[in-house]
């Protein structure tokens, strides 16, 4: 059974950074098709933030291009979310994200709180 569990979430100031991490059991991020990371605010739906192809290409949401760096570690089934100069509207629980061979996986979900 494939387990994806973040960690680095917590409280930031506004402008501050943090970095999210996500280890996968066994090896689906040396072969998952695409990893990377959603957040959900509350009361709104799961959004995309950043994710990243096998191949290393990325896509990110307008309102955290230029903030927030996706990356991908396949030796070590991990992915990284660098958050930089966050914002309130940052404020959501985030989850890891992998899709290997066509199936969906999802992490339990890191609170990430923004302070004003």
């Amino acid at each position: 059974q494939v387990q994806l569990v973040e960690s680095g979430g917590g409280l930031v100031q506004a402008g501050g950074s943090l970095r999210l991490s996500c280890a996968a059991s066994g090896t689906i991020f040396s072969f998952a098709a695409m990893v990377g990371w959603y957040r959900q605010a509350p009361g709104r739906q799961r959004d995309l933030v950043a994710v990243i192809t096998l191949g290393g290409s990325t896509n990110y949401a307008d309102s955290v291009k230029g903030r927030f760096t996706v990356s991908r570690d396949n030796a070590k089934n991990a992915v990284h979310l660098q958050m930089n100069s966050l914002k309130s509207e940052d404020t959501a629980v985030y989850y890891c994200y992998g899709c290997l061979f066509g199936l969906e996986y999802w992490g339990q979900g890191t609170q990430v709180t923004v302070s004003s």
